[in-house]
């Protein structure tokens, strides 16, 4: 479902400066500064609503938190979340994620999170999954050496799709969990699609995978 459209949504991200990057290619090779303090910088494609983000950030304030979402109708909800919390590690960017070598310099990142990415299941699509090759190659430069992509879906094709194409790639695949809240992982934060899904009785996949060294 689409969320509905926000006329106010433009002055109200432009107003929230302190946590949304209006010009996010202008910090390349330099997010640190962006932050209270310099500590591990962990990025989340497609933040949604905010509530894993925010979950993240509360969780962990030893971590810089980044989260770009490309739907500003979206984001604003995220953004409001941030404002109530107003944590110090939290940035958002309102873009496309399809070059993010444009936002962020070698080297930069030291996780990435894919939390219930569109699995555009067609053929014809295969090549805007946020794990397809093109994507990894982008990964693979803007992650450290010892980097981790941790990806979370309820898609099951998605999620074989995503092995696959992590270990063609020639990823460390560190975990492949099949049932996510049946591990009952005290550490997980679960995003709004998580948390609905999960209360269907639907299976969470979850995999960490790393480039090798």
């Amino acid at each position: 479902m689409r969320a509905r459209y926000k006329p106010w949504a433009d002055d109200y991200l432009n107003e929230q400066t302190s946590y949304v990057e209006l010009e996010p290619a202008a910090n390349k090779g330099s997010w640190q500064s962006r932050f209270k303090q310099e500590q591990p910088l962990h990025l989340e494609i497609g933040a949604g609503k905010g509530q894993f983000i925010t979950g993240m950030a509360k969780q962990h304030p030893e971590i810089n938190f980044i989260a770009i979402e490309v739907a500003k109708s979206v984001i604003v909800s995220a953004v409001q979340k941030v404002v109530e919390l107003a944590p110090d590690n939290v940035k958002l960017i309102n873009d496309d994620a399809k070059d993010l070598t444009e936002i962020f310099t070698e080297n930069e990142l030291d996780r990435i999170y894919l939390n219930f990415s569109d699995p555009w299941p067609k053929n014809r699509h295969e090549k805007r999954r946020l794990t397809f090759k093109s994507f990894l190659r982008q990964y693979q430069k803007i992650l450290k050496t010892d980097g981790e992509i941790v990806l979370k879906t309820d898609n099951k094709a998605l999620f074989e799709y995503s092995l696959i194409s992590f270990s063609q790639f020639g990823l460390v695949l560190d975990e492949v969990c099949l049932d996510l809240h049946h591990l009952n992982d005290p550490t997980n934060v679960m995003t709004e699609y998580e948390e609905k899904f999960s209360s269907k009785g639907q299976s969470i996949y979850r995999c960490r995978a790393r480039f090798p060294k």
